[in-house]
């Protein structure tokens, strides 16, 4: 059985790609979902806000070592260089890529122009077969309007393209207004695809302490299907490669994705929680389904349950969801 795809202009061996998490941090695990049988591996997000703000405390701290005791300055020389969390990224980079046999994508969350295009570059340099963009802004500015924030995501996009050649993928949120002319505009500007989507963490009130508190929930099945019905309503529309991403977290989620138009399916929660031996059990469970239905190979399959392929495309807009809603019935002894 033919399991192979593309993604970004990637041949890989199969459609499961480990999406950005933890797990990349330690060579030995990454080396785990390889042999288990990932395609490709998402390394965890560089954020550019921990560099500046690592590089904030270092200079502060190199100027102003004398504060307190004006003897104090000739206790520490100051260093032509010291290793930052950039340092660690890249080196981390060189080693999964050196070790592993299969693609290493490089994960990037940035703030400013400079950063991406900085960064961008240097994860280029450093060996990253592609690059994974994950736009993470929350728009709670009262004076911004929807247009400003899709252009930051646009010009950024522009800007890095013109240093950066490897292939860039878009990880955006489901929360534009136009989820399918943003997509439309992030491939002018020059993305190589669509990981969709991104999962803002939601903060938690502690009703104790009345403290706000991070709160880190992994995700369920229960999310896919919004990623799939924008798959599948954008697939054959654009030239872009589309991952699925979010809830996937057996052989039927990836199947699902895939019919929908989906390259890839990326994992993470599912991995956290069962670990790399899932991955060989998700695979399994391809093979079987495809080759009961005596298909050759993934392509297939993938796109062919798309809203451009269906024979029922509303069944992906307005009138499927009228559909839905008229066949919910009370349950009995609910309301009596």
């Amino acid at each position: 059985m033919n399991l192979s795809t593309k993604y970004l202009g990637l041949t890989l061996e199969n459609p499961l790609v480990v999406s950005a998490s933890p797990l990349s941090r330690s060579l030995d695990d990454t080396k785990k979902l390889e042999e288990a049988g990932a395609a490709a591996v998402v390394m965890y997000s560089f954020f550019e806000e921990e560099l500046l703000n690592e590089q904030e405390r270092i200079d502060f701290f190199l100027a102003h070592q004398e504060f307190g005791n004006p003897e104090s300055s000739t206790r520490l020389g100051i260093p032509d260089s010291y290793r930052t969390g950039l340092d660690e990224y890249l080196e981390q980079l060189a080693a999964l890529k050196k070790n592993l046999s299969i693609p290493v994508i490089a994960s990037l969350n940035g703030v400013s122009t400079t950063g991406w295009v900085r960064h961008g570059k240097q994860l280029q340099e450093a060996g990253a077969d592609a690059l994974e963009l994950n736009a993470y802004y929350i728009a709670a500015n009262t004076e911004e309007t929807g247009v400003e924030v899709e252009m930051q995501y646009v010009e950024l996009l522009k800007e890095l393209r013109k240093e950066v050649s490897i292939p860039v993928a878009m990880k955006i949120s489901p929360q534009f207004s136009s989820i399918a002319n943003m997509a439309r505009r992030l491939e002018q500007a020059g993305a190589d695809g669509l990981v969709m989507f991104n999962r803002f963490y939601q903060p938690d009130i502690d009703l104790e302490t009345l403290a706000v508190t991070p709160v880190l929930r992994l995700s369920n099945s229960e999310e896919l299907p919004l990623a799939i019905r924008w798959v599948a309503l954008l697939y054959g529309r654009l030239n872009l490669s589309f991952a699925v991403t979010g809830g996937v977290h057996s052989h039927e989620d990836v199947l699902k994705a895939l019919l929908a138009g989906a390259n890839v399916a990326q994992l993470c929660s599912v991995l956290l929680k069962h670990g790399p031996g899932k991955i060989t059990e998700i695979l399994d469970g391809l093979r079987n389904w495809l080759q009961e239905r005596e298909y050759e190979s993934l392509a297939q399959l993938i796109g062919s349950v798309s809203q451009k392929h269906t024979d029922k495309p509303t069944d992906f807009e307005r009138s499927n969801y009228m559909r839905v809603l008229d066949t919910f019935t009370v349950p009995r002894g609910v309301w009596s």
